[in-house]
């Protein structure tokens, strides 16, 4: 009942609206206007999150790091690699990271429709809600692409939609650890959120080791500068 209605609602939203919320894809335009979707919070704290798993062959390597140097993240998690590993998904939140939602699949939301997105949406909602028992609170949309339905979807679910301030392009071919530690560096200051890929599902194929060898010398680094590293949860954000 729930996702026939929103469905419906979403179906006869003006192409406007649906179309509209895609200008935040800018990130001089959000930084600006935005600064809660961008991901800025207390300037003492850095946001770590990570896209697209979880997956068995790549996340177990990433929480392995974390644990070694005890820091905490978010994992936007894609419901179709959830429910392929949902044991997987159990140890992230059994590791004390935070579980948030990046849709079903990885497709770009403004390609699937209203009523395709309000269903994706609240199915990978309902999925890591009963795999790891908790709710998420955050929602970053495939390609940080959002629209009316996503954000209809997102109001409906109690979902507050989160993009990011730097990345480390750690999804191509030609990225290394040392490639994607200095331009994450290059864009980072206090406040920031981190996004890399802790899968290469949607990306070159094993694309994530590059993300796995640049973490070490970028938490270290935050550490220099006196930033303390964790999850969506503690980072402060601004104001919706």
């Amino acid at each position: 009942m729930r996702v026939a209605a929103l469905a419906r609602v979403a179906a006869v939203a003006l192409p406007a609206v649906q179309v509209a919320p895609v200008a935040t894809a800018l990130p001089a335009l959000r930084r600006r206007l935005l600064p809660g979707l961008h991901g800025l919070g207390a300037p003492d704290r850095v946001a770590l999150t990570f896209d697209d798993g979880p997956d068995p062959e790549s996340t177990p390597h990433f929480l392995d790091v974390l644990a070694a140097h005890r820091v905490r993240a978010t994992f936007f998690v894609l419901g179709a690699m959830l429910r392929r590993c949902p044991d997987l998904g159990r140890r992230l939140v059994a590791d004390g990271h935070e579980v948030a939602l990046h849709g079903w699949a990885h497709d770009n939301l403004l390609l699937r429709g209203p009523a395709a997105t309000v269903r994706d949406l609240t199915r990978g909602y309902d999925l890591v809600t009963d795999v790891t028992g908790r709710p998420p609170r955050f929602l970053r949309p495939p390609y940080g692409v959002l629209t009316g339905a996503t954000l209809l979807a997102a109001r409906r679910l109690r979902l507050r939609p989160v993009l990011w301030s730097c990345w480390g392009r750690d999804w191509t071919a030609s990225a290394t650890g040392d490639t994607v530690r200095r331009r994450v560096l290059a864009g980072l200051h206090g406040g920031g959120t981190v996004l890399l890929h802790d899968s290469s599902c949607a990306a070159e194929p094993g694309a994530w080791r590059a993300a796995l060898g640049a973490l070490p010398g970028l938490l270290a680094e935050c550490r220099r500068r006196g930033w303390h590293v964790g999850p969506l949860a503690t980072h402060g954000l601004a104001a919706r």
